[in-house]
């Protein structure tokens, strides 16, 4: 805690704030605060400065500072008005906390559940996690299926990244977005003169993809007669170029995704049964956004930080109320729509926390007849549930242990365990015997 007086100039300066910021008290008073604490947050958003204008204090609010020897700090303020015994306002009042083990942990809790970019608590995404980079070192083929909005894409780029080709180009194709004329040019490229119009050779994105990754998605829209080139460069590995008579080695590793069922295609004979299990040597299956709910309080963070980082704002993060509406939504759209709804959250709040009037109307009138229902109290459910199995694996499954990190009474949180399909574990963590 430190105080200043109405020229900014530090009047008080305690033990704690000694070993936090590592100057020494005698060091401190008399001189101006911002000199003292080199804080991210001393020019534009001081919050003792906002607190002596409009006399309302601040609470909680993240930045950080250098300490004397340059090591940066996170820490978290609040600030008050400081009277006299007369009530006067002589000057402000701010206290500190060193949030640096906070901050490391959330670290280490990120990186257990990021890869890449892709994040997730899922344990179907946990299982997927666990062999990327045994996928990732491998040359073979990978067919990644999902359905439209699952992040395909975000995982082809995230092997690509954990492999030992990261350095090279990721070239990425979207196979139902050309006509089928011009899809092979752009893939295989071509001659000079091989049609009208073909003034000089262009290079085809197989070649564009020389020494890294290329990555077809909507394979399963190209034509047969597609199919047929397509597999003769993943048989032999070399591509033809429109108009040329030899070869060219296709060096680049292949990922293909699809939102198809190409077994089901390879039956009706849409799709080349050979070339089917020549694009399905390693299989990558992304579960629905449905299927991950958990996972929508990191992805709305992560959406929140990118836009914060773009955009320059400093939006706080997602209410509760908010948050259980998101959690009660059947994201037809998955992760792709998801995105879009923080995105146009993120215009409509200005500042603070994104809450349900920011929400679009389809997604807030779409609730509001079952605000009672069973699918919103599912959402709510689900944080609850997410919340305990947090506190259990931070106690070690010492169950009183995490009534107490919840706030609430053991017996509650049996039942809440009981209600929530949540299983007793098989060892108490006081005393590591059977249940």
């Amino acid at each position: 805690m430190f105080t200043v007086d109405r020229e900014w100039r530090i009047t008080f300066f305690n033990r704690a704030a000694e070993a936090i910021t590592g100057i020494d008290r005698k060091d401190a008073v008399g001189r101006r605060c911002s000199d003292v604490f080199r804080s991210s947050m001393c020019e534009s958003e001081c919050g003792l400065r906002l607190t002596l204008k409009t006399g309302k204090p601040v609470i909680g609010r993240a930045g950080f500072i250098i300490r004397a020897d340059g090591s940066r700090i996170p820490i978290s303020i609040s600030t008050a008005v400081f009277r006299d015994s007369a009530g006067r306002v002589i000057g402000g009042v701010e206290t500190f906390r060193d949030l640096s083990e906070l901050e490391a942990l959330r670290r280490e809790l990120e990186g257990r559940y990021r890869v890449g970019d892709l994040v997730s608590r899922s344990p179907l995404m946990r299982k997927l996690f666990e062999v990327l980079p045994a996928v990732a070192a491998s040359p073979s083929t990978v067919l990644i299926l999902g359905e439209t909005g699952t992040g395909k894409e975000v995982m082809a780029r995230t092997i690509h990244g954990l492999s030992p080709r990261n350095r090279g180009p990721f070239v990425a194709v979207n196979c139902g977005a050309f006509p089928e004329t011009l899809l092979e040019s752009e893939l295989f490229g071509y001659k000079a003169g091989a049609f009208t119009g073909a003034g000089k050779d262009k290079p085809g994105r197989f070649a564009m993809a020389r020494g890294g990754t290329i990555f077809l998605d909507e394979i399963g829209e190209i034509s047969t007669a597609l199919q047929v080139k397509l597999l003769r460069v993943l048989q032999e590995r070399v591509v033809e170029p429109l108009g040329s008579t030899h070869p060219v080695p296709a060096d680049c590793r292949v990922l293909v995704a699809t939102n198809r069922d190409l077994a089901e295609l390879t039956r009706k004979g849409a799709f080349r049964e050979d070339l089917y299990y020549r694009v399905n040597v390693i299989r990558v299956e992304l579960p629905p956004l449905r299927s991950r709910k958990e996972d929508i309080p990191l992805l709305a963070d992560q959406f929140i930080e990118r836009f914060n980082r773009l955009q320059a704002r400093a939006v706080t993060g997602i209410s509760t109320e908010a948050l259980s509406l998101l959690m009660a939504h059947p994201w037809p759209g998955n992760i792709r729509e998801l995105e879009n709804v923080i995105e146009r959250s993120f215009i409509l709040c200005r500042e603070g926390a994104i809450g349900v009037g920011h929400l679009p109307e389809e997604l807030t009138l779409q609730a509001a007849p079952r605000r009672a229902g069973s699918e919103l109290r599912s959402g709510h459910d689900l944080l609850d549930a997410r919340a305990i199995r947090s506190a259990l694996e931070k106690n070690a499954f010492n169950r009183s242990a995490a009534a107490r990190e919840l706030g609430i009474h053991k017996t509650t949180l049996f039942r809440m365990m009981k209600r929530l399909g949540i299983p007793r574990p098989g060892k108490d963590g006081r005393s590591g015997h059977k249940q």
